[in-house]
């Protein structure tokens, strides 16, 4: 293993194989497929696939496993989402994929001999009956009437429950452990309930199916898992997996431990909630640019390499807390500036005339492709007496420090020629529609002369050569920090700012010409993706992935 940061899960396994416990570790990443994985996911992925990594010389491995054992909210759709995620986060589980569903049979097996040992019965009632008789925290639970069923008679239920012989929540098979446990959980759990519905893998072939408190140290174990990663929601249920695993029949004795989850400000990490949005047309899909899933980030344009490299920084906790949405904004920018290629368009544009240029002339000028690496080298830009700029690069009464175009002064075209202001003509509402200036020869990558005050540069795009797009500016899907919290709820506090559709935005050619995917930078506006779906070679569409600069520095 090479050396690595330190936490207290890797402090644990060290252990483990310096004692000669384990020779490497086992991990697993076992998302249930009701749902797209969402960027919380990408600590757990991370971290199980990352350790395995790390331990690879001495044969680690990490298994991606669907614990695909409730019928009615699973589907294939969510299954292929999932591998397209972890693969796009750069992970991958080679020959170790498994379907939970693939263990029912052992499972089913487990559970039988649950019930030969006197730890387990059916159970009749109703679940309204059964979750009454639990009790709660300061009240202890009362047993079942059916708790005392005898190993004959829970042998032939369950055999019935299995044939199909009760309808959907008619009967359960439960553990018999401890009804006064302060543990809520260890109070005579559900191990099995009856669902007659289709499986996404198995079809029709069962109408039972275990509970996931049952059905996953029973995976881990089978599968011969080390170390069993998982988030501090689920440490109060460790008591419950090691329990299945002592008394069922299994082949190895993983251990659990739990570490806190990742949470961001500005986003929900509910599937459900992600699926209220979906449903009722908040966002325009699971892969919207504004959900914080994996394939909505991918197709913004986040980069997987920024993702990897929040999660890291973040690091391992048994304590939860709130990460800073700016954090991975920075990540996301920090990787951009050092590959994205810059590029210029124009998203609000104003006609600039250039009176002194010829109106059929054109010539090529060269324009770096990254400021602080000229390995990049640059490309060719055609200059043309009509040029699109900025809108807000002009102001007619500008203050003092504004040192872009305005009556009077001068600007320098990127990788072109500094322009004069003339003058200024003004369409049927008062506005500027187009600005008339005058070309100083010789300026091309030379100083200002005498006289000529130019003390910035702005983009550009040719109006003859220019490429027509849609340019989506994408925000922050929630303007409260907690949305959960905030009033009127997470849906009570969408942005109404979230997205900005640019129709008539204009572009260097070279960006038409751009796959779909690829990112780059537009300079001075913040960096952009050509979008995944929509994004043609005819029809140019990009996303913004982020601004220049954190822009809700002052909100927070």
């Amino acid at each position: 293993m090479s050396e690595q940061k330190k936490d207290f899960i890797r402090e644990v396994i060290a252990e483990d194989i310096n004692s000669g416990k384990h020779k490497a570790p086992i991990t697993r990443f076992p998302p249930e497929p009701n749902g797209y994985l969402h960027i919380g996911h990408a600590k757990a992925i991370g971290v199980n696939f990352g350790i395995a990594k790390e331990y690879a010389e001495q044969g680690a491995r990490c298994h991606l496993r669907f614990d695909d054992t409730n019928p009615l909210k699973e589907d294939t759709e969510y299954v292929k989402s999932i591998k397209e995620d972890i693969t796009w986060l750069g992970y991958d589980w080679g020959e170790h994929l498994y379907f939970a569903s693939d263990y029912f049979e052992f499972f089913y097996d487990c559970a039988v001999a649950l019930i030969q040992k006197g730890l387990a019965y059916v159970d009749t009632q109703s679940s309204e009956e059964i979750r009454a008789q639990r009790g709660n925290v300061s009240v202890v639970g009362q047993p079942s009437p059916h708790r005392a069923r005898s190993v004959e008679e829970n042998l032939e239920l369950f055999q019935k429950m299995r044939e199909g012989d009760f309808a959907d929540g008619a009967a359960v098979l439960r553990a018999r452990i401890d009804m006064e446990s302060f543990n809520m959980n260890m109070r005579d759990p559900v191990l099995y309930r009856v669902v007659h519905a289709t499986h996404h893998h198995t079809g029709d072939e069962w109408c039972i199916y275990p509970m996931y408190d049952f059905a996953h140290p029973l995976e881990d174990a089978k599968e011969e898992i080390t170390h069993s990663l998982c988030s501090l929601e689920f440490e109060n249920h460790r008591p419950l997996y090691d329990w299945v695993v002592e008394h069922c029949p299994v082949p190895s004795q993983p251990r659990q431990i739990e570490f806190a989850r990742l949470n961001i400000g500005y986003t929900v990490m509910s599937k459900r909630k992600f699926i209220q949005l979906v449903d009722e047309g908040h966002v325009a899909g699971w892969d919207d640019p504004r959900m914080s899933t994996l394939s909505g980030m991918r197709r913004r344009g986040y980069p997987p390499e920024a993702i990897r490299s929040f999660v890291e920084t973040l690091g391992l906790t048994k304590q939860n807390s709130l990460s800073d949405f700016a954090l991975l904004e920075f990540e996301v920018r920090s990787f951009l500036n050092g590959v994205a290629l810059r590029k210029m368009a124009v998203l609000d544009p104003l006609k600039v005339v250039v009176t002194n240029y010829p109106e059929d002339g054109s010539e090529t000028v060269m324009v770096p492709n990254h400021p602080q690496d000229e390995s990049q080298g640059s490309r060719e830009l055609s200059f043309t007496r009509e040029l699109w700029i900025e809108r807000e690069d002009f102001m007619i009464e500008a203050p003092k420090k504004f040192f872009r175009l305005k009556p009077g002064g001068a600007v320098r075209l990127k990788g072109a020629y500094i322009i004069q202001y003339q003058d200024h003509v003004l369409d049927d509402q008062g506005e500027v529609c187009e600005i008339h200036c005058e070309l100083i020869p010789d300026t091309i990558g030379q100083a200002p002369p005498e006289g000529v005050k130019c003390r910035t540069a702005i983009h550009w795009v040719s109006c003859v050569h220019g490429v027509d797009a849609e340019v989506r500016l994408y925000d922050r899907l929630f303007s409260a920090e907690l949305p959960d919290k905030a009033e009127g709820g997470y849906l009570g506090c969408l942005n109404p700012e979230s997205l900005r559709v640019i129709a008539g935005a204009k572009l260097e050619p070279s960006l038409a010409a751009m796959s779909a995917g690829e990112r780059c930078q537009f300079d001075r506006l913040g960096y952009f993706c050509a979008d995944l779906k929509d994004h043609t070679h005819a029809r140019p569409v990009f996303n913004r992935i982020v601004t220049l600069r954190d822009s809700w520095g002052g909100k927070r």
